[in-house]
């Protein structure tokens, strides 16, 4: 092809015409071994007041797999305008994200090879498109990076299990499979994975175990949990495979003659007077045990889940965590070792797989004060009360202030009615009888919907039968009812509630695990139910005490609390009154001092500073000065765009816009709190257009388009003005369809364009 003529080839025509032939003429198989435009994100979701949107996924170019297990190649393209290592940088970043060794970059004239095992020299060398490597090539490259031999290469080369939709796992979940399967196959017999809650630990260890189990080298296995929820959504959702091979060990019976087992850890450990039937079986009975949420409990050397270990010691052990270390002397790191694979909160928001959370911090009074009783007070039943300080440690433990809890109940209502009085909602309390407490308050104040339907709000605590039984409803998406549920610690984990907008946390919380597992009770997407994000209502200062400066934790390095560290948050125990009398008063008042809400920032921190300061800093790194931005909102033939691209660094124009004024443009919230200037409202700017001698430039049909166009910016801002399908409502549907309007009344869509642009010109400039 003539040089210039391929320059003006898209990227996708250098794809088709030069590209992939090179790959299938070196021996690939395009329709197993070959996959074009791959999303290896989802995008994240960037949450601007209660709206929300996506930014793009990271998308490959190609990537190439040797199994279908094993990505072994990525390539990304480029137009032939540029040149052949132009897509290296971008190739490279999607290389480490998949643990993708050998990593190329095309323009259609050849590839540029990075080779990040090793195993080339030089590091980096250019190729014709006819050098491509063949797949046997990598493959023995690949080999020898990984020092497999045969034996090693039968287990590494299993495939996953895929079912009838055709799910694979996820670029991160393909990750933690793989390094696992693979430090297996060497030897390793110890191994933790550490995943965020919501990011698919039990899928991954279900593929971790299918492989394993096919590939012939572990033949009975042991999946142990400590909740009965979590053993039965295993066995009836991600274990279901298995089918006849699994079993579920109940009424302390031990049946040998399965092959995958699960069971939780309390039915196979007993008392003394009990026997520990895991016992029964031969101590090299299971080749594999996997402990799933290793963060509770089975660090200590004295915990009940480290005798089963300690008894199976032979078999190959696997820790599944979300949090890996719980203090500074318990951590699941000394028993398993270093991870083999880490997938963070934050990266999962990063990528778009996991819910983003804004913080709505409350803080009351009482809590900051503290409060000491009269001398001789009693309290509602007639008790004296014991005469000392009360705070936050004492409150709905030794001394409950009604009041208080009253105030927590009605806060929360507000903020639902704002939001969404059906968003399911889960209020996190100190224990059984406060759960209770703000059930009661919580019916007095949405006693209309109550009526309506009396699950509305259900207290689902260990308990309650009747609601233990509603913990299923409140799971399942489609299910209406409970809405709202109180809780202490029955739903701290192992509870998948896709659809959860809203957690309440009126609990003191003093470990960075449970922290953790509560905050995933929100963190799953759901897009069929409108659940993209989701606020942490938080009265007890827990937010902040545990938030860290990556907004996830260092789950490798340094203590995430040492009591010797006088900045650690403290960790007194509740000062309990002589008799160990619980107090409970009805008349002491309690008042909101302070409220504040953060927001999560697009590098996944939580913001701490002022709205206005955040905001000045992400616009500034793009538009240093006034007369920067301003030059690039007149250039710009879509404002829009501008706007999105501030959006994606994560300038918050809802938010600003319930601080400064909703009336404002985003134009003028940006000139106005970035660089001082006066702002106009967006009524105001629409009577400066109606009174310049803009429409007397055009007839009168399309004055009225265009008077009617002033009118959506003015009710809701310049993406009204801009998006055609505006002209599909009325009142433009009187005037004609969108072509009608478009091509009739304006004479086509560039003098349409044109008249936008004006119309735009005229509302930010002084030209009319």
């Amino acid at each position: 092809m003539d040089p210039l003529e391929k320059k003006k080839l898209s990227e996708r025509d250098i794809c088709s015409k030069f590209i992939t032939p090179a790959i299938i003429h070196s021996g690939w198989n395009h329709d197993l071994q070959v996959r074009e435009e791959v999303n290896v994100t989802d995008g994240r979701v960037l949450v601007n007041g209660n709206s929300v949107s996506r930014a793009k996924p990271r998308r490959a170019d190609y990537i190439l797999y040797y199994k279908q297990n094993l990505p072994i190649a990525v390539i990304e393209a480029k137009d032939n305008t540029h040149s052949v290592g132009a897509g290296m940088q971008q190739a490279l970043a999607y290389a480490e994200m998949m643990d993708i060794p050998f990593v190329f970059s095309s323009n259609g004239d050849g590839f540029l090879l990075h080779d990040r095992s090793g195993c080339y020299d030089p590091m980096e060398i250019e190729l014709s498109l006819d050098e491509f490597p063949r797949p046997t090539d990598l493959w023995t490259r690949y080999r020898k990076w990984k020092g497999l031999d045969e034996r090693k290469e039968q287990i590494v080369t299993q495939g996953y299990y895929i079912d009838d939709i055709r799910k694979t796992p996820r670029y991160y979940q393909m990750n933690a499979i793989n390094r696992t399967v693979e430090a297996i196959a060497n030897g390793q017999d110890r191994a933790l994975l550490v995943m965020a809650t919501g990011t698919g630990k039990t899928y991954t260890a279900f593929q971790i175990i299918w492989r394993l189990w096919k590939a012939g080298v572990k033949k009975r296995i042991l999946f142990l949990a400590d909740r009965n929820i979590l053993v039965d959504q295993t066995k009836t959702n991600d274990f279901k495979p298995f089918g006849s091979a699994m079993t579920k060990i109940t009424n302390r019976q031990v049946d040998k003659s399965y092959e995958i087992y699960l069971s939780l850890y309390q039915a196979v450990t007993g008392s003394e007077e009990e026997r520990n039937i895991y016992k029964e079986f031969s101590r090299d009975f299971f080749d594999l045990i996997i402990v799933d949420e290793c963060h509770r409990g089975s660090a200590a050397d004295d915990a009940m889940w480290r005798e089963i270990l300690d008894y199976f010691s032979s078999a190959t052990h696997i820790g599944l965590t979300a949090t890996p270390k719980e203090t500074k002397y318990v951590s699941n790191v000394h028993y398993f070792g270093e991870p083999v694979y880490v997938y963070s909160l934050k990266q999962g928001i990063e990528d778009g797989f996991l819910a983003p959370y804004r913080v709505y911090r409350i803080d009351l009074d009482k809590d900051l004060q503290g409060w000491r009783p009269e001398r001789g007070q009693k309290d509602k039943y007639g008790h004296e009360i014991e005469d000392r300080i009360y705070n936050q440690k004492d409150f709905d433990r030794s001394l409950v202030i009604e009041q208080r809890t009253k105030l927590v109940a009605r806060k929360v209502s507000d903020f639902l009615k704002n939001t969404g009085r059906y968003d399911k909602t889960i209020v996190f309390c100190e224990n059984i009888d406060h759960a209770e407490r703000m059930r009661q308050y919580l019916v007095n104040e949405n006693s209309d919907l109550v009526k309506e339907n009396g699950r509305y709000i259900v207290r689902i605590t260990g308990d309650s039968p009747e609601g233990k039984a509603e913990l299923d409803n409140f799971i399942i998406p489609d299910s209406k009812y409970p809405v709202i549920a109180t809780t202490s610690k029955l739903m701290g984990t192992g509870v998948d509630a896709q659809t959860c907008k809203l957690i309440v946390i009126d609990k003191r919380i003093e470990s960075m695990s449970e922290f953790k597992q509560i905050i995933g009770r929100g963190t799953r997407i759901n897009e069929d139910y409108n659940k993209y994000f989701f606020t942490i209502m938080d009265f007890r200062k827990v937010s902040e005490l545990f938030a860290d400066p990556d907004f996830d934790g260092e789950p490798l390095d340094g203590s995430l609390y040492d009591p010797t560290d006088p900045i650690a948050p403290p960790q007194p125990k509740p000062r309990e009154p002589s008799g160990a009398m619980k107090y409970v008063v009805n008349d002491v008042p309690v008042t909101v001092v302070a409220e504040r809400v953060q927001y999560i920032a697009a590098d996944g921190k939580l913001i701490t500073e002022s709205l206005e300061d955040y905001t000045k800093k992400n616009v500034t790194q793009q538009y240093a000065t006034l007369n920067a931005f301003l030059t690039s909102w007149t250039k710009a033939e879509q404002k829009t765009v501008i706007l999105e691209e501030l959006e994606e660094q994560g300038v918050l124009f809802e938010a600003l816009q319930e601080q400064v004024g909703k009336d404002y443009d985003p134009f003028d919230l940006i000139c106005h709190v970035v660089f001082g200037q006066p702002p106009m409202s967006r009524r105001e700017r629409a009577a400066k257009v109606r009174k310049a001698n803009y429409f007397t430039k055009y007839a009168e049909p399309a004055r009225k388009v265009l008077d009617a166009l002033l009118s959506k910016y003015s009710d809701g801002g310049i993406g009204d003005i801009e998006s055609m399908e505006v002209l599909r409502v009325d009142p433009f549907t009187t005037f004609g369809t969108p072509f009608e309007i478009v091509n009739t009344i304006f004479g086509g869509s560039a003098n349409y364009l044109e008249a936008i642009r004006r119309l735009e010109r005229c509302l930010y400039t002084a030209e009319c």
